[in-house]
């Protein structure tokens, strides 16, 4: 079995940071590509950022300049530094990840969501 476990989310005031951490444990042979989503009220789940196993890395243009993806493959951990929050970074934020496994199929994972509240 393969989890996602996140951490990190809170409540936070416009201009303030937060740091979400996702980590993943199991059997796992390699983690491929890895990347945060979320997803506000009303609203379609959009990519927020993304992270592959080389380190090159996008961004939503909305967050370019403010939110930083990083992975530690020894840890097993994606990270999302968020800084200069805004209100409409309000949203649940899941991480995904591309996990092969020991069996050496890739299957896609996601985290159970974190909730990020920016007050104005």
């Amino acid at each position: 079995q393969v989890q996602l476990v996140e951490s990190g989310g809170g409540l936070v005031q416009a201009g303030g940071s937060l740091r979400l951490s996702c980590a993943a444990s199991g059997s796992i042979l390699s983690i491929n590509d890895m990347g945060w989503y979320r997803q506000a009220p009303g609203k379609q789940r959009e990519l927020v950022a993304a992270i592959t196993s080389g380190g090159s890395t996008n961004y939503a243009d909305s967050v370019k300049g403010r939110f930083t993806i990083s992975r530690d493959d020894a840890k097993r951990t994606v990270y999302l530094q968020m800084n200069s929050l805004k209100s409409e970074d309000t949203a649940v934020y899941y991480c995904n990840a591309a996990i092969k496994r020991l069996r050496g199929v890739t299957y896609d994972y996601w985290g159970q969501g974190t909730q990020v509240t920016v007050s104005s």
